[in-house]
């Protein structure tokens, strides 16, 4: 698959999960909802990487990468964003969250010595900024009280958690380590620190049987688990966590439009405004000619009939909760 196809199904997917995680909300616990979610997520692999005969076992060094990869970015960032929404709103979270492309950039330099672009650096700003004026009416409301700063600070915590997590995965692509193999491992090893810190905090394990918290629960499993952080990790190990953390921006954007499609959210100036900025600042860091390229070959050169199915369904299709991961893809 090519990055561009990878960067889209990533930006559509995450885009869509801050939709479907309302489904989530209420008569489960979310660490425990988090917990039912990587379950799910590992096993499918573990068992997908059964059938196709993929490596299982590996070294104990390799386990502690796993392990890491489970403490960073399947359990303790996942568990301080939602606690963070306990105390400030789903709009300031997304502002606090998005921080993490410039640690993604950040650390790139001080962990592999990468060189970043003067052009990343100049869309990054935009993007930030068109970020924030998208959701300048919920932010511009905002007291700094005690309760934000806390909700705040775990958002932050939350970020830099996560972009270690992305090192970590950086590192173990570059050392060879397979993108499926340690995203069930990781996914393992998250089910099960989440799954404590669930059972510190005194969570009830219970289980929602209606239709939208399963339907949800399985979508959140497999697109948003397992095809989402596949399609970004390998993203990420071909061009660099600096550009794949552009990502970051870019979702909160599908999360707006996928209001205005079907929360009946109204268009107004400064949405506008915010999704061209960001736009603006994503083509500024992949570059021009991904665009020339689409232009010259055609949309339907540049995507294979597999690939174009599955955007499609991300896109236009309601019953995207029902529909299976192409196996081609």
């Amino acid at each position: 698959m090519n990055n561009l196809f990878l960067y889209v199904v990533t930006v559509l997917i995450w885009g869509s999960t801050w939709l479907v995680i309302n489904y989530q909300l209420g008569t489960v616990a979310p660490e425990v909802s988090v917990v039912y979610r990587y379950a799910i997520a590992a096993t499918l692999l573990f068992g997908w990487a059964l059938m196709r005969g993929m490596k299982l076992q590996f070294r104990f060094f390799d386990h502690v990468r796993f392990l890491m990869l489970g403490v960073f970015l399947f359990s303790f960032n996942y568990i301080a964003a939602y606690m963070a929404q306990e105390y400030i709103s789903s709009a300031l979270n997304a502002v606090v969250f998005s921080t993490m492309m410039w640690m993604n950039i950040i650390n790139t330099r001080l962990f592999f010595g990468t060189q970043i672009e003067p052009k990343v650096y100049f869309g990054a700003v935009m993007g930030m900024v068109g970020v924030l004026i998208l959701f300048w009416p919920s932010v511009s409301t905002v007291s700094f009280s005690d309760r934000t700063l806390v909700g705040a600070s775990l958002s932050l915590g939350g970020a830099v958690l996560a972009s270690l997590g992305n090192m970590v995965s950086a590192r173990s692509q570059r050392e060879g380590l397979p993108i499926v193999q340690s995203n069930a491992w990781g996914m393992f090893y998250g089910t099960l620190i989440t799954a404590l810190v669930a059972v510190r905090q005194d969570a009830v394990f219970n289980f929602d049987f209606s239709a939208a918290y399963v339907a949800s629960l399985f979508y959140l499993a497999i697109f948003g688990s397992i095809v989402a952080f596949g399609s970004y990790l390998k993203l990420l190990g071909r061009i660099g966590p600096h550009k794949a953390g552009y990502s970051l921006v870019m979702f909160p954007v599908v999360a707006v439009v996928l209001a205005v499609m079907f929360e009946g959210l109204a268009i107004e100036l400064h949405i506008v405004l915010g999704i061209g900025l960001v736009l603006a600042g994503n083509l500024v860091i992949l570059g021009l000619g991904v665009l020339k390229t689409m232009y010259k070959n055609g949309l339907r050169k540049r995507f294979n009939r597999a690939e174009l199915a599955v955007l499609t369904s991300l896109l236009f299709d309601r019953k995207v909760l029902k529909e299976k991961p192409c196996e081609n893809c």
